[in-house]
């Protein structure tokens, strides 16, 4: 895998870890710029995992699973961006589906991981539970204040930062094994 791609996933799990970070430390004033952060961030996760998806989409298991993210992702990203009035209305179920989606994506992945024996991926597996608890208890509670919603994204944005790097640690793992199997496969 080339470098540049490996630093682009570490950097967006930073800086999906530092935005958590000031959600949840600025929760008032998240709000009033939830609508455009939300937007900016999808679109910028999205380009991250298309980007990502094409460039090991031929050594990755679920590669078209990454791709599909980040189509999805860009597209909404691109949306949210433009609707202000509607993200502020609607914030609490598009918030509650993203979180689940992301989610289940990543109990997806974890197994992956699972294959090419490394050994944190279980952490993958729980992380994307937890984000997907949260999002079903976003679902439910649609009324909850815009406080909560603040504080609720940033601890799932970090846990989605958190993961990005998890992630990256065992790129190494399933590179070792692609080079075995092709080495195998040369003999």
């Amino acid at each position: 895998m080339k470098k540049s791609t490996k630093i682009m996933l570490v950097v967006t799990g930073i800086l999906l870890i530092v935005l958590g970070i000031v959600c949840i430390c600025n929760p008032v004033e998240t709000l009033f710029s939830m609508a455009w952060l939300i937007g900016f961030l999808t679109l910028l996760a999205g380009v991250s995992k298309l980007v990502f998806g094409l460039r090991t989409q031929n050594f990755l298991p679920n590669s078209g699973t990454r791709i599909l993210t980040g189509v999805f992702d860009v597209i909404l990203g691109i949306f949210l961006l433009f609707n202000n009035i509607f993200v502020a209305i609607s914030l609490p179920l598009i918030f509650a589906i993203w979180l689940i989606i992301e989610g289940i994506i990543l109990v997806v992945q974890s197994f992956d991981y699972k294959k090419a024996d490394y050994q944190g991926w279980w952490w993958l597996l729980l992380m994307g539970i937890a984000v997907v608890v949260l999002g079903f208890f976003a679902m439910k509670n649609l009324e909850v204040t815009g406080m909560t919603i603040s504080i609720m994204f940033g601890c799932a944005v970090m846990l989605l930062g958190f993961a990005y790097l998890i992630a990256f640690f065992g790129i190494n793992k399933f590179q070792k094994k692609v080079k075995q199997v092709k080495d195998a496969f040369r003999e």
